[in-house]
């Protein structure tokens, strides 16, 4: 099968596309024949070598971990999906491989597509929205009435975080630039901060959560955000001990943990606010619940660009600039 592959570790590296052999189908797998994958910063970041000591894979390595497609094969042990189901998923990063043509997956990561999206659509889904939701509804336990400021909300976690914030009865705040104002108030925004002309820590205060998914500046100026009690998400780091327990990392790259996220842990506790990190897992039952919320009109794609398959390499380049408004998304079949 046709795939876009790393052989090595390399910054900035184009990936090569070559022919793969097509996976092995496990027990409680599903083979899924790939029509679209999700294109997300954290795969440049496994191609730049960034989480080789936390995700260990076996060089040449298929990038891409977000998919929509339909269900060509299934495991002995599978009973949720048979073939002819049109379905999406992410992947989970122990199991990469949607920048191809056939992937397999175990069912646990996978749900059915919601019917009133395209395969391209739902591609651009998953990891943005998993991630939302496991650090809104399962970490940050977001309720009614709370307020919660959402870093850059036209981005991919952004875009679908304001929306499920919205839906969950939430105040939202978000930072944007100028030019994405009018899309951010239209996913549900109640305050928009335009970073190119304010100081966001200087015109909000008394949040609940803060979602960041921004640099190291942006993190700690997000204590002045909060009150006391408040939670302090990253997805972007720094990774903490928790996580660090929680991926199964060895005493040495535990202690890395805990000293990259000192400082950001300790300014929080001064100020009574409870800091993580939050690494997405796959979970095909949490992305049911999000496909009901799709197909009820809760949450909507944002798409930014669509690439044929043939130029993954520049749909990588376009993400790694940090302007794509929503979701870039390659279209395998």
């Amino acid at each position: 099968m046709k795939s876009f592959l790393i052989d090595r570790y390399k910054k900035g590296g184009a990936l090569r596309l070559g022919e793969s052999p097509e996976p092995a189908l496990r027990d409680n797998d599903v083979m899924v024949e790939i029509h679209a994958a999700g294109v997300n910063p954290v795969d440049s970041k496994i191609r730049d070598g960034e989480f080789k000591l936390i995700l260990r894979y076996r060089l040449p390595l298929i990038l891409g971990s977000d998919l929509a497609g339909v269900v060509t094969r299934v495991g002995s042990k599978v009973t949720r999906f048979s073939p002819g189901d049109e379905v999406y998923a992410n992947s989970g990063q122990d199991r990469i491989g949607t920048f191809a043509e056939f992937i397999a997956i175990d069912q646990a990561n996978v749900a059915l597509k919601p019917k009133n999206l395209t395969m391209d659509e739902a591609a651009s889904i998953p990891l943005v929205a998993l991630t939302a939701w496991q650090a809104l509804v399962e970490r940050a336990k977001l309720q009614k009435g709370q307020k919660v400021l959402i870093h850059a909300g036209s981005g991919g976690v952004g875009t679908i975080a304001i929306q499920l914030a919205k839906h969950l009865g939430a105040h939202v705040a978000t930072t944007t630039s100028t030019a994405n104002i009018a899309l951010v108030k239209g996913l549900g925004a109640d305050v928009v901060v335009d970073y190119k002309k304010d100081d966001f820590e200087k015109v909000l205060q008394g949040y609940d959560v803060v979602l960041n998914s921004l640099g190291k500046d942006t993190l700690e100026k997000s204590l002045a955000v909060l009150k006391p009690g408040g939670k302090l998400i990253s997805i972007s780091g720094p990774p903490d001990p928790d996580f660090a327990r929680q991926n199964g990392s060895g005493w040495l790259l535990q202690q890395v943990m805990r000293l990259l996220s000192s400082g950001i842990r300790r300014k929080s506790k001064r100020r009574g606010i409870r800091y993580s990190f939050h690494f997405m897992t796959a979970n095909g039952g949490q992305l049911a619940k999000i496909t009901s919320l799709i197909e009820a009109g809760d949450i909507r794609p944002v798409m930014d660009r669509v690439f044929p398959f043939e130029r993954t390499n520049e749909a990588l380049a376009y993400v790694e600039t940090g302007r794509a408004k929503g979701k870039v998304v390659v279209t395998v079949k």
